[in-house]
């Protein structure tokens, strides 16, 4: 896999965690919620059974996420699933954060929370004080509103994802795909098995471009000989009537010299 595609699939990964994380604090805090509201036998209010509700869904669907992400990220089907999710996710956790807006105010003073309403130092049903009860709706408040920002961005990493896939499996620039190659991996049954056979790319250079007139004709070319056939060479290839020696006619002195002949 190329290094981008890799950044891509740690990253959505990576953000798969953190929504992970944010919809737990939730689901941890307004169980906690609903076991206090169901032990001292007091109305449920429906809402806050939704926040439980959609928490829950949003812990289970991150956990599949993560593991989707790691062994399948970037096939198409599950890609615009996943994309179809986040985005019905962003609207969970916007409901969610409206539920909990009372934890958007300061924990002092006359507090409203999910259990009730009371003064920040008195103490409220099940463990701590109203004022403690409140930081925990705050803290709900503020986790739902980071999860609508995770979910816009892992489903604008997963759109990136799918295109990155797909460019893996392209094999090649063509106009098909943008002048873009990806890795261009191919099954293993299909790799060729024995290397190029080198005499045929002889065979072409020396054959000049396809379709055109070859640079040179075998008739043409001349074939190399010693220096010492030198005279045999000469005159379009035909051998003069008599050669002369490597090193020319033998001079005064040497074996082989004849004078000149005076008898005309």
């Amino acid at each position: 896999m190329a290094l981008g595609g890799l950044i891509l699939r740690f990253g959505q990964t990576g953000l798969r965690f953190l929504e992970f994380g944010c919809a737990a604090i939730i689901l941890g805090i307004y169980s906690y919620y609903l076991a206090v509201l169901a032990d001292h036998n007091t109305h449920i209010p429906t809402w806050e059974k939704a926040v439980e509700g959609m928490s829950g869904a949003a812990v289970l669907y991150t956990i599949f996420g993560i593991l989707l992400t790691i062994c399948l990220g970037g096939l198409a089907f599950f890609s615009i699933f996943a994309i179809f999710l986040d985005l019905c996710f962003v609207g969970c956790f916007a409901a969610i954060a409206y539920y909990t807006r009372h934890g958007a105010n300061s924990c002092r003073g006359v507090v409203n929370t999910p259990l009730g309403t009371g003064l920040s130092n008195e103490d409220a049903p099940g463990a701590g004080d109203w004022g403690y009860v409140c930081t925990l709706n705050t803290a709900c408040f503020a986790v739902a509103i980071c999860n609508i920002f995770l979910f816009l961005l892992t489903a604008i990493v997963q759109v990136l994802l799918t295109r990155h896939h797909r460019k893996e499996k392209r094999f090649g620039p063509g106009p098909t795909n943008n002048y873009t190659s990806g890795t261009g991996r191919r099954p293993f049954w299909r790799r060729s098995r024995r290397a190029g056979n080198t005499r045929d790319a002889e065979l072409a250079t020396g054959a000049g471009v396809a379709g055109t007139t070859p640079i040179h004709n075998a008739s043409t070319v001349r074939p190399s000989h010693e220096t010492g056939m030198t005279g045999s060479t000469m005159h379009g290839g035909q051998a003069p009537l008599a050669s002369e020696p490597k090193y020319g006619q033998p001079g005064y002195g040497m074996h082989g010299y004849s004078g000149p002949n005076t008898n005309y």
